[in-house]
């Protein structure tokens, strides 16, 4: 096991997945309520996943953030053929409701060995642990909840997502924010090769983490797991 003073994790579909309900149910809301158009529930569907595709693509390009009210506003518009008439949408609500529905369906660990490598990975106190996440329909505020709910708020030193700061991998801005906000009381000798960043994305995690010197790990969209980290 190659050991590191500092593991820096991505958060979607590296630590958690969606629950598959959430985004059924999302879905359906949309097509009830945002649907003048009368556009069928697999076409509303088909729209939530080339918003998000199209937003994170923009969003790796840029190194900044698409809102998730803005992206939230792109599904209602292609919904209804590109319509702008947003007036009498209420934003605030309209998020409100979609983080209650998170939270009445919970995304879940991507592995079962997800809880305990991180465990591992901490044990001792030696080690610090955080996330860099970039974030697109669900906010960071409403992230945090879902971590707590899966207790891995209390293995992470801190969190960063994108829309809370305006910045999104694979920015080097990002990672060094991430490097700016590590405990140097803690590691009063940290270099570049004493950190590794962890995802699943080889363009935002991968070439990102590279980009400022720093060691990756791409897992779960390859051969490998989160598991390697303790092999």
């Amino acid at each position: 096991m190659t050991y590191y003073k500092h593991y820096s994790f991505d958060l979607w579909l590296t630590l958690i997945k969606s629950n598959p309900v959430f985004k059924a149910e999302r879905t359906k809301y949309f097509y009830t309520y945002f649907n003048a158009s009368n556009k069928p529930v697999e076409e509303v569907a088909a729209i939530f996943r080339k918003v998000d595709l199209l937003v994170n693509a923009i969003n790796e390009k840029t190194g900044k953030n698409i809102d998730a009210e803005e992206m939230y506003l792109m599904v209602i518009s292609i919904i209804n053929d590109y319509s702008t008439a947003f007036q009498d949408i209420d934003l605030e609500q309209l998020y409100h409701e979609m983080e209650e529905l998170l939270l009445k369906h919970m995304p879940v660990l991507y592995c079962a060995e997800c809880a305990d490598v991180l465990y591992k990975l901490k044990d001792g106190n030696s080690s610090t642990i955080s996330l860099l996440s970039n974030t697109g329909f669900i906010k960071g505020k409403t992230l945090r909840k879902v971590l707590k709910h899966l207790e891995l708020d209390k293995v992470l030193d801190f969190q960063l997502y994108s829309d809370e700061v305006r910045l999104s991998k694979p920015n080097p801005e990002f990672f060094n924010l991430m490097l700016q906000s590590i405990d140097r009381k803690r590691h009063s000798e940290l270099e570049l090769h004493d950190i590794i960043h962890i995802g699943d994305n080889p363009v935002a995690d991968v070439l990102g983490a590279n980009a400022i010197g720093i060691n990756s790990l791409l897992i779960n969209s390859n051969h490998l797991t989160i598991s390697h980290l303790l092999s």
